[in-house]
């Protein structure tokens, strides 16, 4: 007997298709059945039916720059504890980074976190190789056995990769799988020892600053080198005025170059670090105003395809010390979707290009069956109630780690069902949504 369930009284939000209207949506084994006019299916229907009226129902929103953490620093996340921040904030799939210990750059860390993920039985994982052994920087890591593990990508995130002849291998030799080459962009010896933006605001704290110039000079070098060898160059964490513009002029010129934005990245400036703040410190850090109407300009006009979240979890030992100390980053998998709407509300991005943003675009790039809502496709889907107001309380997350800036915000849209392979893994039921308690189903296969 197949396995069913029925999405009734929802908005469906397709970007794929460019669907903007009421459907009620039928699941069954795991994939989509049907997109049906209202009503139509729910009275005859004997399937498992969740109520998504007032809703959007949205593909799975899909995060391509996650740290997981696991393998080796389990004590700041594992990848049970990631997923599961993940689908309370209406991810059913990230890509994880390959800064773990030890160094995701050989197939048997790919296969070990497939393995976990597997076993986790939340949010689909999606590794991402090294670039270079070690995170080094000195000699490209086994991409073709990691591809064939199941990487969707390569990246040394966190260290700027600073050998032009290794970064323009990597981008030649990716070519022949088809994979982006993410990239973290930072020039070190023009950000030196810096550890906030470069400006009014570091000045008057007495840190020293990051210039923006330090991003712009590598993402420059980097077309430069797309350009002459081929492949895909995808830019990571974009915060700057000048680097949009870089990425902007390259895809006029038909370059391959994508772009992602963070949520704390198009919605804090660096005034947020005041009283040294250290969980406004991140690399890139907080930028500028200027550098803020920037990239939401970039993602309004094209310029920047997806939103990710940059999630990066950290102890609070490892937070809670002089701000030179800290270390760079934040957690992002439950706020994200409140701010991105935040967002577009503020410049005028429609529904259907904010979740292309979150879904499809990321998809797309890293070569991904999902992100759609059609019939045949995977039944990944998350419903989002857009209207939700919640507060931040980050003691409740999900997350192993509680660093986050937005604490005591309140915040506007909550995922209240994620579905994943055609499975309620995570619900917000009526109860819940009105005292902004939270409740995790599982639903056996």
């Amino acid at each position: 007997m197949s396995k069913s369930l029925l999405i009734c009284g929802g908005h469906v939000i397709d970007p794929a298709s460019g669907l903007d209207e009421p459907r009620d949506v039928l699941i069954e084994d795991g994939r989509i059945r049907s997109l049906s006019e209202p009503g139509r299916l729910a009275a005859a229907s004997s399937s498992h039916q969740l109520d998504a009226s007032g809703c959007w129902v949205v593909p799975g929103l899909i995060d391509m720059h996650t740290h997981l953490r696991e393998p080796g620093y389990e004590y700041k996340e594992t990848i049970e504890t990631g997923t599961r921040a993940a689908v309370a904030g209406g991810y059913t799939a990230v890509a994880c980074m390959a800064n773990t210990a030890p160094i995701n750059d050989n197939a048997a860390v790919t296969q070990a976190i497939l393995d976990r993920a597997e076993a986790a039985g939340l949010a689909r994982v999606y590794p991402i190789g090294a670039v270079s052994k070690g995170l080094a920087g000195l000699e490209l890591a086994e991409i073709g056995e990691m591809h064939r593990a199941g990487i969707v990508a390569v990246s040394d995130d966190g260290m700027p990769i600073t050998d032009g002849g290794l970064m323009r291998r990597a981008l030649e030799y990716t070519r022949m799988f088809d994979l982006p080459v993410i990239v973290h962009e930072e020039d070190r010896a023009i950000a030196g020892d810096g550890v906030m933006n470069e400006g009014e605001m570091s000045l008057r704290l007495g840190l020293r600053g990051i210039p923006a110039a330090a991003e712009e000079a590598m993402i420059a070098r980097d077309i430069q080198l797309l350009e002459r060898s081929g492949g895909r160059l995808h830019v990571a964490h974009i915060s700057t005025a000048a680097g949009v513009a870089l990425v902007r002029d390259a895809k006029r010129r038909g370059l391959a170059v994508t772009a992602e934005l963070t949520p704390h990245h198009f919605t804090l400036t660096d005034d947020a670090v005041a009283g040294y703040n250290t969980n406004a410190k991140m690399n890139p850090p907080l930028r500028s105003g200027r550098d803020v109407e920037a990239v939401r300009q970039g993602l309004l006009d094209g310029t920047i395809d997806a939103i990710a979240t940059d999630h990066a979890p950290h102890h609070r030992d490892e937070k809670e010390t002089e701000f030179d100390h800290a270390l760079n980053g934040i957690v992002g998998l439950e706020t994200s979707l409140s701010l991105s709407l935040a967002m577009a509300a503020a410049i005028g991005l429609p529904p259907l290009r904010l979740f292309a943003a979150m879904s499809l675009n990321a998809a797309r790039i890293l070569r991904l069956p999902l992100g759609e809502l059609s019939e045949g496709k995977e039944a990944d889907v998350a419903v989002i109630d857009p209207t939700l107001k919640w507060t931040v309380d980050a003691t409740a997350f999900e997350s192993k780690s509680r660093n986050s800036p937005f604490g005591g915000m309140e915040l506007t849209g909550r995922a209240v069902y994620t579905i994943v392979r055609g499975k309620l893994v995570w619900q917000l039921d009526g109860a819940a949504r009105k005292s902004e308690k939270k409740s995790r189903v599982k639903v056996n296969a």
